[in-house]
């Protein structure tokens, strides 16, 4: 039997990257997909990917720092497929890359506006109407950065780091009532958005690389399993947890 089977699940930043990954995971493991995203075409594309695969998947435009859109996105969830089991909250945006007294306020706000604000949001959206499902999972996708920092990278790291917290109280407050919710840690995968970050920082493919003991990043596909697994039964016992899939960044020798 395929880990969700039967289940509705629901994908924020479904557009690309681990957010797109992650809807065809649930996908080949049975699941019916909502793919949300603030971008149509990315979000439809996916959509399309899903569907050319044999699984089913809905679309919904959302800007996830929005409430009026987020408590609209888990609306069209329910009405389209009458139930949701699992989450993932994936969408995010950075401040780009500068040291803390260069970061420019607006830029600040936006990076917690959608990574860690988006995420309570949709908490608030997704918690009440997992429960009214019968009880599930969500999966909030945080990142090693929130755990260890990193340089120039501020307010992601913050955002990141108010993520695990967030998922912990959370978990905390639903755990008696069906609900299990943890976080997934990522170190460096290979997206979008990190190759544009490679082609215009010369030398930063092989320095970030570095990081990892295993001396590689992650495909999306990579983290998607590890979302997929926590959303599934196969977890039922685990809450509150953030799991590191980092490819070895926190625990690097450097020297080998």
């Amino acid at each position: 039997m395929r880990l969700l089977e039967g289940k509705v699940g629901l994908v924020t930043g479904g557009g690309a990257g681990i957010g797109r990954a992650t809807c065809l995971t649930f996908a080949r493991d049975g699941a019916r997909v909502v793919v949300v995203d603030r971008r149509s075409e990315s979000g439809l594309e996916t959509v399309r990917l899903v569907e050319a695969e044999g699984g089913e998947a809905l679309f919904v435009e959302a800007d996830v720092s929005q409430e009026a859109d987020v408590e609209r996105m888990v609306a069209a969830t329910l009405e389209h497929f009458g139930a949701l089991h699992c989450a993932s909250n994936n969408a995010a945006a950075g401040a780009g890359f500068a040291p803390v007294p260069a970061i420019e306020p607006k830029a600040w706000q936006r990076a917690l506006d959608v990574s860690l604000t988006g995420v309570w949001l949709c908490l608030k959206y997704e918690l009440p109407a997992l429960e009214a499902s019968g009880g599930g999972a969500i999966v909030n996708v945080a990142s090693v950065s929130g755990i260890k920092g990193e340089a120039h990278q501020a307010a992601y790291s913050a955002a990141k780091g108010g993520v695990i917290a967030l998922t912990k109280t959370a978990a905390a407050e639903y755990a008696q009532r069906g609900i299990r919710v943890n976080a997934v840690c990522p170190g460096g995968v290979r997206t979008e958005a990190i190759a544009h970050y490679f082609e215009t920082v010369e030398g930063s493919e092989a320095a970030s690389v570095a990081t990892h003991a295993m001396r590689r990043l992650a495909e999306p596909s990579e983290i998607a399993d590890v979302v997929a697994f926590l959303c599934s039964d196969r977890a039922s016992f685990v809450t509150g947890h953030s799991m590191v899939a980092d490819g070895g960044v926190l625990v690097n020798p450097h020297t080998l």
